[in-house]
């Protein structure tokens, strides 16, 4: 299994526009930073997970010319506002399926509704064949996908696992029942948004904090804001199977 991380940065993305903070000024490329999303592959089969403003950006930057559908973490902007930009992957392959829980189906109907009016829908729109997903294991070729319900703020979130990854962003904490879905992970990605804690999202010090508890072979940083750090800083301070994931960087699992 092969994973692209497309995007490893928070809401604003690093640099965030007018800031003169000095990471969103660095000249280090690990240190620019698009809206956070992976690219997972198998065999001859892509998949997404969450498609961010940046999507297009992301798709053109790893020559993505196909992918086979699109997993949701959930329904905040910086996971789903690219959709529009499936459009040349349609045109091309066909409709696409996504994969969600009912509350972000039912959100994503509310901001793109004209793609998926199905009374009126406006001519060159993408087409999506929608698959609702709950707090179970569900099927994709060749594989088996186990959603892991995580607590973001007031909203739940989904990670994934995929055979021995998993998958975790804009998390704060997992329930106890979850924890067992952990059990045995090689590979674990998890969101690290500062130093300081945060209301929502795990910082890097409870990020850490999890990943020992989880005690994976490797483990990779992502969900990244400017307040975290240089990259190259950062990277020092981590224990030796910790790392900082950034744009473009590629794994194997």
């Amino acid at each position: 299994m092969r994973i692209t991380f497309l995007g490893t940065g928070t809401s604003q993305g690093i640099p965030i526009i007018g800031s003169t903070h000095p990471v969103c000024l660095s000249e280090d490329p690990k240190d620019r930073r698009l809206r956070v999303s992976v690219l997972i592959e198998w065999d001859d089969y892509k998949y997404v997970i969450d498609c961010g403003p940046d999507f297009r950006e992301q798709m053109l930057r790893e020559n993505c010319s196909k992918i086979d559908g699109i997993i949701f973490t959930h329904e905040h902007s910086d996971h789903v506002a690219g959709l529009d930009d499936i459009r040349p992957l349609c045109y091309r392959n066909g409709s696409m399926p996504i994969y969600a829980q009912q509350r972000v189906v039912d959100s994503l109907k509310r901001r793109f509704d004209y793609i998926f009016d199905a009374h009126n829908k406006y001519p060159g729109a993408p087409e999506i064949i929608v698959n609702v997903i709950k707090n179970k294991p569900f099927a994709l070729p060749e594989m088996k996908v186990i959603p892991i319900r995580a607590n973001h703020y007031f909203v739940d979130v989904f990670g994934y696992r995929f055979g021995d990854f998993i998958y975790l962003t804009d998390v704060k904490s997992v329930p106890a029942e979850e924890m067992h879905k952990f059990k045995n992970t090689k590979v674990l990605v998890v969101n690290a948004l500062r130093i300081t804690p945060h209301l929502s999202h795990f910082n890097l010090e409870e990020a850490l904090n999890f990943i020992e508890e989880v005690n994976p072979e490797r483990a990779y940083l992502t969900h990244i804001s400017h307040l975290l750090g240089f990259h190259n800083e950062v990277e020092k301070m981590l224990p030796k199977h910790v790392y900082l994931a950034y744009d473009g960087l590629k794994i194997t699992v």
